[in-house]
């Protein structure tokens, strides 16, 4: 198989393909732009873990299409090499995937899995709805993507239809079918204009017919009302489907599936959706699932914990509440939804404890517990890194950190600092990547001002013992910095 490792000549020069995606640098991007009427680009990091699981779905996208004939292709660029690029387009974390069309840069905002990458493309460049005649079809797709939609349409040049197809065009991650075959029509109980939610999740219905008025906004409705099972299981599958969606309020709940109450509970789980479906989005996530490590360090929870719930606000950040009971009964957690949506519960922080040599060392190590006196100390001037340890460009600046701390560990008036930002939350400052930098002005009143300098011990140095302008530091915040990995 030598398709993924041929040259492929692009007007005047030529470049290289492996696995049949375009690699892209700074000497060939803007012509393979130009050349390329539609291209989705991905921006990664050698190192980055999301990146690496992405590529063998990435090139599966790419050999499908290839396959398939379409004139649609796929780029990536190492944007750590090519740092350039990655700042002109803004990329901040890894991986980042742009759609080109003509050039003009759009977001990409489907799933990562290779069926999901390739229908998110053909329905930006092409006709967004499956045309179907018979009911494997239908069934093919279903078991593929677990939803779908079918629409029956005899005009589809008709208002109800045209409304059918831009929601197609303008949903991501659903496939949407058309037909207007009277025996398919049949099997679904569809008249001309009817439409149907066609799923496989278990103990759900398979078929929702849609009812009353068909106008773009009670589609949309019905479709993010149908495409996720009551309770939805966590997944690199899901995941795209969950907090993609336009519900931003989610009931999670972590157990391990091998624990001998796992059914019980998930069938009081389910119960309890039906109280607030359409409302809240209903998570398991599995602790005993090894993949899952990362979400569970996110909140705080061990695999030992057992069962336990939380809910969550998705906004700039990621508002945490936690419940005051550890009983997962069908009453405690109805009334914990209820709760919530009533605006009745205060946001949850996590914290471990204050460490007892936490001042041992030049680098004063925070916890959520005392991050308050320390950063906040109006007579100090505090630099802090929140890092995760997993974190590649944390573990490059943590000899650059400690240097800075011995430098400063007798300044009467300077504090270098540092906080696990996986184990710890405080109120007044937002970390959306690894590793931020947040520097905490004395006699300012809690004032905050990212620090997007240069990360070399002389940047730092530069930016304490000068006249720093916290005004210019947090105009700079606002610019891009791709030296982030991501949460």
């Amino acid at each position: 198989k030598q398709w993924y490792q041929r040259r492929v000549a692009i007007t005047a020069g030529e470049i290289t393909e492996e696995e049949g995606v375009i690699v892209l640098t700074e000497e060939n991007f803007d012509e393979a732009i130009s050349t390329n009427e539609h291209i989705l680009v991905e921006f990664y990091a050698p190192w980055c873990g999301h990146c690496k699981a992405l590529a063998p779905e990435y090139a599966a996208a790419a050999k499908i299409l290839a396959d398939e004939g379409s004139a649609v292709k796929l780029g990536k660029c190492d944007a750590t090499e090519h740092k350039s690029i990655g700042g002109r387009f803004g990329v901040k974390g890894y991986p980042t995937l742009k759609f080109f069309v003509n050039g003009k840069e759009k977001e990409y905002n489907g799933g990562r899995k290779s069926p999901d990458i390739v229908s998110w493309l053909k329905k930006k460049t092409g006709d967004p709805c499956k045309v179907v005649s018979t009911k494997d079809e239908v069934d093919a797709e279903v078991a593929s993507a677990h939803f779908a939609v079918v629409g029956a349409f005899k005009d589809r040049a008709s208002e109800a239809g045209a409304v059918y197809t831009a929601a197609a065009s303008d949903t991501d991650g659903v496939v949407f079918m058309v037909t207007d075959n009277d025996d398919l029509m049949k099997e679904f109980g569809l008249e001309d204009g009817g439409i149907v939610a066609v799923r496989d999740f278990a103990d759900e219905e398979l078929r929702v017919v849609m009812e009353g008025d068909k106008t773009a906004e009670s589609l949309g409705t019905f479709i993010s009302a149908n495409r996720l099972p009551s309770v939805v299981e966590f997944s690199d599958e899901t995941a795209p489907m969950i907090f993609g969606g336009d519900i931003k309020s989610h009931f999670l709940i972590f157990g391990d599936n091998e624990h001998e109450a796992h059914a019980d509970l998930m069938a009081v789980f389910r119960k309890v959706s039906k109280g607030s479906a359409g409302k809240l989005v209903h998570v398991y996530v599995n602790s005993g699932k090894a993949d899952n490590g990362r979400i569970l360090e996110f909140f705080g929870i061990k695999k030992e914990d057992g069962q336990v719930t939380r809910i969550i606000q998705l906004g700039e950040g990621v508002d945490k509440y936690a419940p005051d009971f550890t009983d997962l009964t069908e009453e405690n957690l109805a009334k914990f939804a209820s709760d919530y949506l009533s605006g009745n519960l205060k946001k949850h922080l996590n914290s471990e404890e204050i460490p007892e040599d936490w001042d041992a060392l030049p680098v004063k190590v925070l916890v959520g517990k005392n991050f308050e006196a320390v950063a906040f100390d109006e007579t100090k001037d505090v630099l802090v890194e929140f890092y995760a340890p997993w974190c590649g460009h944390c573990k490059q600046l943590t000899p650059i950190w400690d240097e800075l701390g011995e430098k400063y560990k007798d300044h009467e008036s300077i504090v270098i600092a540092k906080m696990d930002s996986t184990a710890n939350e405080v109120a007044d400052v937002t970390v959306k990547g690894f590793p931020t930098l947040k520097f905490f002005p004395k006699e300012s009143g809690k004032k905050v001002v990212d620090y997007s300098g240069g990360r070399t011990l002389e940047d730092f140095v530069a930016f304490l013992d000068g006249d720093h302008d916290a005004e210019a530091e947090d105009d700079k915040a606002d610019e891009d910095d791709a030296d982030h990995d991501e949460l």
